[in-house]
């Protein structure tokens, strides 16, 4: 098993413990794009790992979906792990770039996530020469730079970033991930803004509003959902970006998952130079405080979100579903991506053949022989073997299990952090 990305530890999802650095993100957007809308016609100058989600077959009488999107799949043998693109390493900085499928896929099943453990801008933008120099450190996995500026929409301002959705959705919060409306309206190159945004500019969905920025235009309201960085008030794709003259790779996201914080914000300082405003995004401390289901169970479940929660309820009285959910995200997208990885794991929870042979098990009445594939059986095995560790007392005895299923410590801090994630957008 081997974790590949962490999910949306974001600012406005952690609490008034990163109230700072929410100022801070906000101040550096305005502060690199003059702290108000560009000026009509001014110009302006101008990516990330994710694991793959490929669609997999569905076998019948599996319905529903849930983060709401993720289908209870059942996919074949042949997955695969996809290999991290380096950044590019020559000038000019490119904004990040959808593929041609980009648009067609934006209901497409939730990719792997990515966690933005670090905000860094500089003057004038983020260039490809900064991006080669972040790239080269020590534990950097991906790095997304964006656009983003403070505009006025229905005469009020807003600070606004701006990405294709291929690379920007995989950084945001799981629910934002996973819905297909958000990003079918995204790509259609509607506005996305926060809830607070929305409520304060009295926009409703499928409305126009006016908008003054680099021109002075209108555009099309698309809903509201969890950006998850503080200070950051609505998104837009590059298309639209460009046409309302964001200021180009303002910033840029960092994932670091394995390395230490303090020493990442150091390392992507000297980066950058003594000019560079770098922010920290991930939380200090990580709880092991998570809701557990006692519900009485539904039957066989019919989504991912009901699987998890039934496997806690099920097979381990007292774990939190949360914990279960992370895990299958973070191994393997919830299904999208089976392996084998480079170890040998296969299956939604990425087991090894020698631990599958240990705590593999049918379940929801499946017989036969238990199937690393089968979501069914998978999920209540990582139940079963996560119990015998002692997952259901909680505290660190929670944090010991999780360490026996991936021997890495910032593979539990990065499960436990999802789980809080799930947690609070999930209730």
């Amino acid at each position: 098993m081997r974790l590949t990305v962490r999910p949306g530890t974001w600012p406005a999802v952690i609490g008034a413990g990163l109230v700072a650095a929410s100022i801070a993100v906000a101040s550096t957007v305005a502060a690199l794009t003059g702290g108000q809308a560009p000026a009509a016609g001014a110009a302006h100058h101008g990516a990330a790992y994710r694991g793959a989600a490929a669609s997999a077959p569905n076998p019948a009488g599996l319905t529903g979906s849930d983060y709401r999107v993720a289908p209870l799949s059942l996919p074949g043998p042949s997955g695969g792990s996809a290999a991290p693109p380096k950044a590019p390493r020559r000038q000019p900085a490119p904004a990040a770039s959808a593929s041609p499928s980009a648009a067609s896929a934006a209901g497409s099943a939730v990719p792997r996530l990515i966690v933005p453990d670090v905000i860094a801008a500089v003057p004038g933008g983020v260039t490809r020469a900064d991006l080669a120099r972040i790239s080269k450190l020590s534990q950097v996995r991906a790095v997304l730079p964006i656009a983003g500026a403070r505009i006025t929409v229905n005469g009020k301002p807003l600070t606004v970033l701006g990405a294709p959705a291929a690379a920007l959705r995989p950084w945001t919060p799981p629910a934002t991930a996973a819905s297909p409306q958000v990003w079918s309206r995204f790509a259609a190159g509607d506005l996305i803004t926060t809830g607070p945004a929305a409520r304060s500019l009295r926009l409703v969905s499928g409305g126009r509003y006016p908008v003054a920025a680099a021109v002075r235009t209108s555009i099309t309201f698309g809903g509201q959902a969890l950006l998850g960085i503080a200070g950051v008030d609505g998104i837009v794709n590059e298309s639209r970006a460009a046409q309302l003259g964001l200021a180009g790779n303002v910033a840029v996201l960092i994932n670091a998952p394995a390395a230490d914080m303090t020493a990442l914000v150091t390392r992507v300082k000297a980066a950058l130079g003594a000019s560079s405003q770098v922010i920290r995004l991930a939380p200090v401390d990580v709880s092991t405080s998570l809701p557990v289901d006692t519900r009485p169970p539904k039957g066989r479940p019919a989504s991912y979100l009901a699987l998890f929660q039934e496997s806690a309820a099920q097979y381990c009285p007292g774990l939190s579903w949360t914990v279960l959910a992370a895990i299958g995200q973070i191994e393997s997208a919830d299904g999208t991506n089976v392996g084998p990885s480079t170890a040998g794991a296969r299956g939604p929870m990425q087991f090894l053949p020698s631990t599958w042979r240990i705590w593999g098990i049918d379940g929801f009445g499946d017989t036969g022989p238990p199937n690393v594939m089968n979501p069914f059986d998978a999920v209540p095995s990582a139940a079963r073997m996560l119990c015998a560790d002692g997952a259901a007392a909680g505290g660190q005895a929670l944090r010991r299990a999780i360490f026996d299923y991936n021997h890495a410590t910032w593979y539990v801090d990065e499960v436990l952090t999802l789980a809080g994630e799930y947690a609070r957008e999930f209730g």
